[in-house]
Parts: structure tokens; C-alpha cells; sequence
């Protein structure tokens, strides 16, 4: 993560001789993403009226996504993928910090207002994100990064540091199963308690000597 970070920062510190310069969105997009599990249609769906950065306990209410349909475009919907999936995350400060950074610049102070958008103050696409990320990434040398990624890095710290339970509730998972079948990655090692258990049932007293 450290890596990652480190690769956006200095390209976002790049100004190009041609084309637009970066504008800090896509950093803040990991931040957000990190700190929240959010899908990443949710973190671009996010509003002004859906944040509350006022208190030392900041909170992100995640209540719609971004969607692009042939013949449509793309647009805010006002729901995310499942009911379960609306809900309200208490953010971490580096998650807060990045969206206090972003909310400082912003020209629009709308509630309705996208945090995350273009230029044109449209939507971004997801897979534009993607695209970008991948682009960022790759010319440092860092392949297989997805949004993806972030969410299931993310359940798989919740899992070992608290509860599947708690990190399906992050989420916005309706059954645990899902969570720890799709999003959490499995640890290899194994509790080393085993060890000591099978000592105590099964150790010789001579050491591990042959009996004569």
C-alpha cells in the first residue's frame, strides 16, 4: 500500500507539457476506497450531503452508485448494489483528511454536488478509474491493482484484526459467506498453538531418543 501510494503521489506531483494536469482525485479515490471498503461506483457516487467531517468521528453515508448504461450514460444512482449496502462508516483520518483536502478545492458547494467528477462536472466512470489506476501503476511497475483489490485488502484486515461478522457489515454484505468466499484472502499459516497441544499429547519423555 505504502508502494502504491508513494507511485500516485509523485505522479500527481507530474505537470505534462500537454494535456490536464492531475488533479489529486485519483489519490483521494484510494484513500476513500481503503478507508471505507466501498465499491468503487460508491465512492464516485459520493455527495457533499453524504459526509459529515465536522466531528473527530467523521462518517461517510454510502447511499448510491455510479453506473454507465449503453444509450443512457453514466449517472448517479440513488441506491447501491443491495439494500444492505446502504449504510453509514465511521472513517479513519486518513480517509477523512483526503476528503476534507478534496471538499477545500471544490468550486461547487452544493449538497448535491459529486465530490468526485470531471472537469465537466459530469460523473466519472468506474472504468475510466480503473483505466487510470492501471495506467498510474503500470509504468511503475505495478501490475494486477484494481479497485477490487482495495476491498478485499480491506476485509481481509477486518477479519484478522476483529470478526468475519464485522467485516461483512463493512461491507454491506447480507451473508457472511459471501464475505469470506469472495473478499478475504486465507491465511496459510496455521495457529502454532497446534504445536504445543500435539507436544503436550504426544512428546516422549526421553526427547525424542530411541528407546534401547
Amino acid at each position: 500500500m505504502n508502494a502504491i501510494r508513494a507511485v500516485i503521489k509523485a505522479w500527481e506531483l507530474t505537470r505534462g507539457a500537454s494535456g490536464p494536469n492531475p488533479d489529486g482525485q485519483l489519490g483521494q479515490i484510494v484513500e476513500v476506497m481503503l478507508g471505507t471498503s466501498a465499491r468503487i461506483g460508491e465512492v464516485l457516487a459520493i455527495r457533499r450531503r453524504d459526509l459529515d467531517l465536522t466531528t473527530t468521528s467523521a462518517t461517510l453515508r454510502i447511499c448510491g452508485t455510479v453506473i454507465s448504461e449503453r444509450g443512457v450514460g453514466t449517472y448517479r444512482q440513488e441506491h447501491p448494489k443491495t439494500d444492505r449496502s446502504n449504510r453509514v462508516i465511521a472513517l479513519p483520518s486518513f480517509t477523512a483528511g483526503a476528503l476534507r483536502r478534496r471538499l477545500a478545492i471544490m468550486a461547487d458547494h452544493s449538497l448535491d454536488a459529486l465530490v468526485f467528477r470531471s472537469r465537466e462536472c459530469t460523473p466519472l466512470t468506474t472504468a475510466n478509474v480503473r483505466r487510470q489506476l492501471r495506467k498510474v501503476l503500470g509504468d511503475a511497475g505495478i501490475e494486477g491493482v484494481s479497485p477490487h483489490m482495495f476491498r478485499r485488502t480491506v476485509a481481509t484486515v477486518i477479519n484478522e484484526q476483529a470478526s468475519l461478522n464485522l467485516a461483512s457489515e463493512l461491507l454491506g454484505h447480507t451473508d457472511p459467506k459471501v464475505t469470506i468466499e469472495q473478499y478475504i484472502r486465507r491465511n496459510e499459516q496455521v495457529n502454532p498453538l497446534t504445536a504445543e497441544l500435539l507436544d503436550a499429547a504426544f512428546a516422549r519423555a526421553d526427547n525424542g531418543r530411541e528407546l534401547a
